[in-house]
């Protein structure tokens, strides 16, 4: 048999564009971008309970898809406080790492209710329903996370330099370059955090589903043990944050500087701003009322709750807008509109996992292998697209992915409808549900990041030098109310079509709520015709605006 010798040209090819896309972003590594990405792996490893989450509702909870979307609102609100947080962590720019600390344990007792509730049941339930504790912890972490998320995004600000290492000036071109590559290394570090835990998840989800209930409990209770080691990892970010900043500061002293001149080559904020009592204010008002309306019961809380919150950004954006020209100002309004409207898209709910579940047999290990996947391609495919983000507009990119994101919709309509039983049946069951769910899984994996990345790098790039933290996270914020104005659009959809799984009596095992998908073949398809509509819609009005995108 002939061997052929491969291509040099290929080889050559192929090794420029690994240098270009892989080799060059680990050159451009530097030691200052480790303590935020060391905040950012832990909020990567925070899926670490995902798939063990969503067993224990399905299995142990009798919540309904339309609540679980309501919740999700809930969860998704506390990244709109980015805002004022945002704005603290300005005001108290030397001391923000207490901010990380705060998170850190709001973090911490999220994961200890859950602990609780596997090994102390009886006892949690003497106290409070184990619904209302689920609730509890599930709205504390996202909480717990926000702050952790603002500090390490203006951290990513402080990790790119102004001098270099003998104090010269970098120029503009070199830190626009920096703030790519820091935004690049936060989005891997975060999908690299999903890939450590998707493993972990693979192995210790292992024969999960043939095992008596006791059998599963302690395999979930062993999940959020572990789960614990994610505020660690985050203050470890901190304390790392400060011993390089003294360790940098001997580096100048000892060329002769003085420890205010050193300082000033080290700080970001030359001058504190003043206190913007706008943002502090509105950020409490809007928390108070916010919690009053939850709290209260009322029937409209998620549309009164966001449309005040949509209020109050678009306020605070166009108060901000004043330091931007006008040209920024018209990229700011377009990139931040075609990626609220991306990000705002519905999704099926929790009624697609149930049903994958109870329908085409997906245990607990095969979900998590295919959050592995999920994983590993997604951050295979942000090198593979680095270059296509950083030369393409917005509107571009956003423009291919909802192409991308409606093709890859079909496979989940078509297996609802009966296509795995037809493939099965035509390649002699190797073309299966779970073959189909693998590639499909394999392909849309990398697209959820391709949009953010940019966005990112323009939002540090572009900040006034003394409002950074506060106009990333004004920014942020706005992006981020969008899920909130995603699980509105999924529960009006869950509302519509109607979806169940089957839920017994914890006493006496009957069931109270039988298993009904029969509606959930027109909820996939709805979901597919407004997330294909509305990202185009977006892109059109842009480009016949004074508006455009980044």
């Amino acid at each position: 048999m002939k061997v052929v010798p491969p291509n040099p040209k290929a080889l050559a090819a192929l090794y420029r564009w690994l240098d270009i896309n892989l080799f060059a972003l680990g050159r451009e590594m530097r030691l200052s971008y480790l303590p935020p990405l060391m905040v950012y792996v832990a909020a990567g490893i925070s899926s670490l309970t995902g798939i063990v989450g969503t067993f224990y509702v399905k299995e142990r909870l009798g919540l309904s898809a339309e609540f679980l979307a309501a919740l999700a609102f809930w969860m998704a609100l506390p990244w709109a406080l980015k805002m004022p947080i945002g704005h603290l962590v300005d005001l108290i720019w030397r001391w923000k790492s207490l901010l990380v600390y705060l998170g850190a344990s709001l973090i911490m007792v999220s994961l200890l209710i859950m602990i609780g509730l596997l090994g102390y049941t009886d006892t949690m339930r003497n106290v409070a329903s184990i619904e209302s504790w689920y609730v509890a912890a599930a709205l504390l972490a996202p909480i717990g996370y926000v702050f952790q998320d603002v500090v390490a995004d203006a951290m990513t600000v402080e990790a790119v330099p102004r001098v270099d290492a003998n104090g010269k000036p970098l120029s503009l071109e070199k830190r626009k370059q920096m703030h790519v590559t820091m935004q690049t290394l936060g989005r891997v570090a975060i999908i690299g955090g999903s890939v450590l835990v998707s493993v972990a998840n693979v192995i210790l989800m292992r024969d999960v589903g043939t095992m008596p209930e006791e059998g599963k409990t302690a395999a979930y209770l062993l999940v959020y043990k572990l789960a614990l080691v994610i505020p660690f990892i985050s203050v470890c970010g901190v304390f790392f944050a400060s011993w390089l900043r003294r360790q940098n500061m001997r580096r100048f002293v000892s060329q002769g500087l003085n420890r205010r001149e050193a300082e000033a080559l080290l700080t970001i904020h030359t001058e504190v701003p003043q206190v913007n009592w706008w943002i502090l204010g509105g950020g409490a008002a809007f928390t108070i009322v916010s919690l009053s309306i939850g709290l209260g019961g009322y029937s409209a809380a998620e549309e009164i709750v966001f449309c005040l919150s949509m209020a109050i950004i678009l306020f605070l954006i166009w108060r901000l807008s004043s330091e931007l020209d006008a040209e920024a100002r018209n990229q700011l309004v377009g990139t931040a509109i075609l990626i609220f409207i991306f990000r705002a898209l519905p999704n099926p709910g929790a009624g697609i996992t149930w049903w994958m579940i109870d329908q085409l047999g997906f245990d607990q290990q095969f979900l998590a292998t295919l959050s592995l996947i999920g994983a590993v391609l997604t951050l295979v495919g942000m090198f593979i697209f680095r270059r296509f983000m950083a030369e393409r507009s917005m509107a571009y990119i956003i423009g291919v992915l909802t192409i991308a994101s409606t093709l890859l919709s079909f496979p989940i309509i078509g297996m609802y409808f009966g296509l795995h039983v037809w493939t099965a049946a035509q390649t002699g069951g190797i073309v299966d549900a779970r073959f189909i769910a693998i590639i499909d899984t394999a392909i849309e994996s990398p697209l959820g990041q391709i949009a953010m990345i940019p966005m990112l790098a323009w939002i540090a790039n572009s900040a006034p030098d003394k409002l950074k933290a506060t106009f990333f996270a004004v920014m942020a914020s706005f992006t981020n109310l969008a899920l909130s104005a995603s699980q509105l659009g999924t529960k009006y959809i869950n509302q519509i079509f109607v979806v169940t799984r089957e839920v017994k009596d914890p006493v006496t095992s009957e069931i109270s709520v039988p298993a009904d998908y029969s509606e959930l073949g027109m909820l996939l398809i709805t979901v597919t015709i407004i997330g294909f509509i509305l990202p185009f819609l977006a892109i059109i009005l842009i480009r016949q605006t004074r508006f455009r995108s980044a």
